[in-house]
């Protein structure tokens, strides 16, 4: 039953991307705000089809810590689920760093090359953070969060990455407080194998940490705790050992 849920999703994905990614190009045109909520739109989609095809429902917890201000989201990562939720439910424009690699995937690179985030051109060694103040900086004098997973890729269930600074350094080189999120996704839509499961997944956000006049090892020191521990929380059942110290 799962195998055919997953493959009923997958088709629905696929069908919905290509005309999406070509309206994407289309409404590009159009002032920022109207053109990212057409986009996002087929992210809204596919937490719909998540939840009526898969059984895929979801709960947030600590929406009320979320600052009235600028802000840099630093987030668990398990699953795609939450790269699709995340911009559906903030109350501001997200800006997603990524690998700019991503770009010349057809369809879904195209569409989200037009919206405006920020790319890593790793090639370009030390000169690639910088590039990425700038543009932060100049999205956050947007109105517009910028989130980051800061283990930099998937992490199976009950596992923790090396939680890397740069998401913690953008924030002091800004000014801009972080957001702690955890996220359990993975036990329902996994990395590997790829058939996914029906079930809850659960999203906690913690209060804002403050970066002013701190060093970035001490706030990644902090975001790396403060996940972890409330992983434990959410998906107790997940992990047999305490968070590292």
């Amino acid at each position: 039953m799962n195998l055919l849920r997953t493959l009923a999703f997958f088709l629905f994905e696929l069908i919905t991307v290509i005309p999406w990614s070509v309206l994407a190009i289309v409404t590009a045109v159009f002032p920022r705000p109207v053109h990212y909520s057409i986009v996002m739109f087929w992210l809204d989609m596919q937490i719909w089809a998540a939840k009526v095809i898969m059984g895929i429902r979801y709960q947030v917890i600590g929406a009320e810590n979320l600052p009235d201000g600028p802000a840099i989201l630093l987030s668990k990562h398990q699953s795609t689920w939450e790269t699709f939720f995340y911009p559906t439910f903030m109350p501001r424009q997200l800006c997603y760093v990524f690998k700019r690699e991503l770009l010349f995937v057809p369809f879904f690179g195209w569409g989200i090359g037009l919206l405006d985030m920020i790319h890593i051109n790793r090639s370009k060694g030390a000169d690639a953070f910088d590039e990425i103040v700038r543009q932060g900086a100049e999205k956050l004098a947007q109105g517009r969060w910028i989130i980051m997973f800061p283990e930099g890729t998937r992490i199976p269930v009950g596992k923790a990455g090396r939680y890397k600074s740069g998401g913690a350094r953008l924030a002091v080189r800004t000014g801009a407080p972080v957001v702690p999120i955890a996220v359990n996704a993975g036990e329902v839509w996994p990395k590997k194998p790829w058939i996914k499961r029906p079930g809850l997944v659960t999203v906690s956000i913690g209060p804002p940490i403050s970066t002013q006049q701190r060093q970035p090892d001490a706030v990644i020191e902090e975001v790396e705790a403060w996940i972890e521990a409330q992983m434990r929380v959410i998906s107790p059942h997940a992990y047999t050992t305490p968070p590292s110290s």
